[in-house]
């Protein structure tokens, strides 16, 4: 039983499902509204379908629950004409009144009354297995419940099955499980997780980013996050979508099981900023904790020891919206009254009623100073916009003073909507220039990864800023980076010179660090020599970027460069001590992009499990603070290609050049291509791996990107092209890459990638000596430097030129080396391939001895009776190549015809 395509996530519960039907009895799903069952049961039901089963299926609505038989009557009209005949004449009748919705004659004794059913599906067993499929059990008639819960109770047998879904709205046991024969599996439906969840609004045409906004607002329910999909492209990702009628519908429904006690006290704890159960007691919800634990049974809140967390967020929203406005103002003055913090009471009294009022701004002005200065940047944005909210005409100035202080600190605090939010209203009123130019960069710095559509922004900020370097710096900063992040190096690198000048005459070292830091990245890329010197200025500035800045500054970049040029120690020593300053990062990005960092110098040392524990966490963290998921899906592909799984890998890398192509990435679309495509040739797909690798080719071609050393292609298409027999382009990859590397300097670790695709290349062409050589030498080099996978990949291709010298002793001893290795560092996916490596040579084909990738393949199409059009045809070559191929595939076996060939395609023992 497999998936049908809409569904995402759910492959182990159809697994479940699948193994509780075949072995007989019944399944039962239950689970909040919109949380997927109907889907679960629509995929069960085709299945069963699909193999010839016989499937009821009942999906009444809740109008019928009050219409007596109405749920016998549509399952005796789906009963096979030759089941009912089959039945004796009273049966037949009782059927027929069932069938009308219509109950049983008098005077039939009970006992046949409910035997009737049972009867039916008897007979309809004998003709095929048997699915009663069962939705929305909630709805059905109590008269058709007891004629089918009894009928399930005579234990029809292993070809009689049922599953039920209901909704479960309160806890108890689910009504469904007494529909159901025996053994009964009782199922909640979980919420989707982010990747599935990704992957369902993907499926629906949502871009990526709004996946992880999505995944918390619904708490991982399909219907709701779809619903909320359906509105996330009316504005900006900071600005709040408007609710859909359909999510209110569902949540109000949730909230009328609980009742009145119930809800009351949720609202309390709505309109609470930190709600716990005892603030909840204080503002006079004596019995707050049971109705918080009736409430977490029906999974609306998540209890964690005293903290209210809502399940989804909305249902809060929802609350508060549908609340009338006196009687909020009754709650905020409970919470007033309960506040255990003076500057919480504030909030809670200004909140009371929105009339402007002069006293209760500037205290509440004072009040979002105080937090600001103790680092509680988010409650210091809400003060200050609840300051602006309630400033009268006299204090317009300071009105927008607010606007901007809550911009800024929102930004830094983590709260996007609240930022938003107020660089907009200072954007909409008759501000200053300088006003206008902040809040447009706090806009800016809400795009993410996404700057390339800020052009309209951009340009309005550089007008607004003028002459004054103080206002231009940080927009031109900006600049620098969305034009770095689309591959525009040169507009780039103008804008990086601008910013630097402007910053240092407007006295700003960390803007200029930071504008000095991005430059000596392009002049990195680009493959000029100077790089280490702009870094070197950059370092010696007295900048002090905040927390959510410190992956721009010069020392988060002199730690990628030194991971660029693998010295792994240094790299790892800086960023672990750069992770001490990024936890404090609210936002999240600068923690995100350290953890990246850690991953993939864990990855190149060797150490795969740590690689990928450091890329997961930066995936969650980068879900969990909304931001873009394509760096994040670049570092677990990565991760996983070391220690994971190569279909996960490549997973990964293909959801990541969707989310770069959506939001004009070009840096990351070039890195998940790279990853793609090692994923693809590594799985054995190899055209398809060289396809991918020269689309990243031309598009760094076409951006001028020099460095090889950044995103290392070179060598895996050079690689991939010689497996395909194109032996003079991969040549001739791998003398570029030679030329750049020796204009940039010596980088060791260039060189052994370098040396090892030349001895793939060699080897496939027909020169193992050469191969054996090279690969040799360049596991050494690895060894020197450390990175225990690479020399371990190293190994193995000297393995294989090994074997195509005949020499299976020699071979076996270099890949043994490898899967040694490979095991030390956690490598899964290498250990598999060079346990099958290794296999090859201990038992393998006699006539692979000597013979190319190519020349194998086409020999063993030979073998299985291809012609020389169809195997050109097959591998994309020309007639003229098979003939040459064969050719030499003769004169290297001594054989002479293709019924020749076919019979030394045999497998033998190979001796040394």
């Amino acid at each position: 039983m497999s998936a049908a395509p809409a569904l995402h996530g759910r492959e182990a519960l159809l697994a479940a499902i699948e193994t509780r039907l075949n072995a007989g009895g019944g399944v039962t799903l239950h689970g909040p509204p919109g949380i997927g069952r109907t889907a679960l049961l629509d995929a069960v039901a085709d299945t069963a379908a699909a193999r010839g089963e016989l499937v009821f299926r009942l999906r009444p609505a809740r109008g019928e629950r009050a219409v007596a038989y109405a749920g016998a009557a549509d399952l005796v009209r789906q009963a096979p004409a030759g089941a009912v005949a089959a039945l004796a004449p009273a049966p037949r009748h009782s059927l027929a009144a069932l069938g009308q919705g219509r109950p049983h004659r008098t005077g039939v004794p009970a006992l046949a009354r409910r035997l009737v059913l049972a009867e039916l599906l008897a007979h309809c067993a004998r003709l095929a297995p048997v699915l009663l499929v069962l939705d929305d059990a909630q709805w059905l008639d109590p008269e058709s419940a007891e004629l089918i819960g009894f009928a399930m109770r005579r234990r029809p047998g292993p070809r009689i099955r049922v599953i039920a879904a209901e909704r479960r709205l309160t806890a108890g046991r689910p009504r469904a499980t007494r529909l159901c024969p025996s053994p009964v599996l009782e199922i909640e439906v979980p919420p989707l997780d982010p990747d599935d969840l990704t992957a369902l609004l993907e499926a629906r045409g949502l871009p990526c980013r709004t996946a992880s906004r999505l995944h918390e607002a619904s708490a991982g329910n399909p219907f709701l996050a779809l619903a909320l999909g359906a509105t996330s492209g009316a504005g900006p990702a900071w600005r709040p979508s408007p609710l859909p009628e359909a999510a209110r519908d569902l949540i109000r429904e949730r909230l009328r099981a609980l009742g009145d006690d119930v809800t009351a006290t949720l609202l309390v704890a709505a309109l609470a900023t930190e709600p716990t159960t005892t603030l909840l007691q204080r503002a006079g919800r004596a019995d707050a904790a049971r109705e918080l634990r009736l409430a977490a049974a029906a999974a609306v809140v998540t209890l964690t020891g005293e903290a209210i967390r809502f399940t989804p967020p909305l249902v809060a929203r929802v609350l508060a919206d549908e609340t009338p406005a006196d009687t909020r103002s009754r709650v905020h003055t409970d919470l007033a009254g309960a506040a255990f913090d003076p500057v919480e009471a504030l909030r809670h009294r200004a909140l009371r009623t929105s009339r402007p009022d002069a006293v209760v701004a500037v205290g509440l002005a004072d009040a979002a100073r105080h937090s600001a200065a103790r680092g509680a940047e988010r409650t210091a944005a809400e003060l200050y916009l609840l300051a602006a909210d309630r400033s009268p005409h006299t204090l317009a100035e300071e009105r927008l003073d607010w606007l901007v202080a809550a911009a800024r600190t929102a930004l830094t605090g983590g709260a996007p909507a609240l930022a938003g939010r107020a660089a907009e209203a200072v954007i909409a009123a008759d501000s200053p220039a300088g006003h206008r130019v902040r809040a447009r960069v706090v806009l800016i710095d809400l795009a993410g990864q996404g700057l390339a559509d800020m052009g309209e922004m951009f340009a309005a900020a550089l007008a607004e800023a003028g002459d004054d370097p103080a206002l231009g710096a940080p927009v031109r900063l900006r600049l620098t980076w969305a034009a770095f992040l689309v591959g525009d190096l040169d507009g780039a690198a103008a804008e990086a010179a601008r910013a630097q000048q402007a910053a240092q005459q407007a006295d700003d070292p960390t803007t200029q660090a930071m504008a000095l830091s991005v430059l000596a990245q392009i002049q990195r890329v680009r493959g000029e020599p100077a790089w280490d010197k702009t870094l070197a200025t950059a370092r010696e500035l007295p900048a002090t970027p905040a927390p959510d800045w410190l992956h721009y500054g010069p020392q988060y970049m002199a730690a990628r460069f030194a991971l660029f040029d693998d010295r792994l120690d240094e790299a790892r020593a800086e960023l672990l001590t750069l992770l001490a300053v990024a936890e404090h990062d609210r936002v999240g990005e600068a923690r995100v992009e350290v953890l990246r960092s850690l991953s993939e110098v864990a990855t190149r040392a060797g150490r795969c499990q740590e690689a990928l524990r450091y890329a997961h966490r930066a995936v969650h963290a980068a879900a969990a603070a909304g931001l873009s998921p394509g760096p994040t899906w670049y570092t677990a592909a990565v991760a996983e290609l070391a220690g994971g799984s190569l279909g996960a890998a490549a997973g990964f890398a293909r959801r990541g050049i969707r989310a770069s192509e959506q939001e004009g990435d070009g840096l990351y679309l070039r890195r998940h291509l790279h990853a793609l495509g090692q994923a693809e040739l590594r799985l054995g797909e190899t055209r398809a791996g060289v396809a991918t690798l020269r689309r990243l080719r031309d598009l760094e071609d076409g951006t001028g990107n020099a460095d090889p050393m950044i995103v290392r292609w070179h060598a895996d298409l050079a690689g991939g092209l010689a497996a395909l027999g194109e032996h003079t382009e991969a040549a001739e990859i791998l003398a570029r890459a030679r030329a750049t590397a020796a204009r940039l300097g010596s980088i060791p670790a260039l060189a052994g990638y370098l040396d090892r695709a030349d001895a793939i290349v060699r080897s496939e062409s027909g020169h193992p000596d050469d191969a054996v050589a090279l690969s040799t030498a360049a596991a050494r080099l690895f060894e020197q430097l450390r990175q225990p996978v690479e020399q371990a990949y190293a190994l193995l291709v000297a393995g294989g030129a090994e074997r195509r010298r005949r020499r299976y002793a020699a071979a076996r001893v270099a890949i043994g080396a490898a899967l040694a290795i490979f095991l030390a560092a956690d490598a899964r996916p290498w250990a598999e391939e060079t346990e099958r490596a290794l296999a090859r040579t201990e038992g393998s084909w006699a006539p692979e001895q000597g013979l190319t990738s190519t020349e194998l393949r086409i020999a063993g199409m030979v073998r299985d009776g291809a012609s020389n059009r169809e195997i050109a045809n097959r591998l994309y070559l020309s007639v003229k190549t098979v003939e040459a191929t064969l050719t030499r595939v003769y004169r290297k076996l001594g054989v002479r015809s293709r019924t020749q060939l076919s019979s030394r395609l045999v497998l033998l023992e190979p001796s040394d």
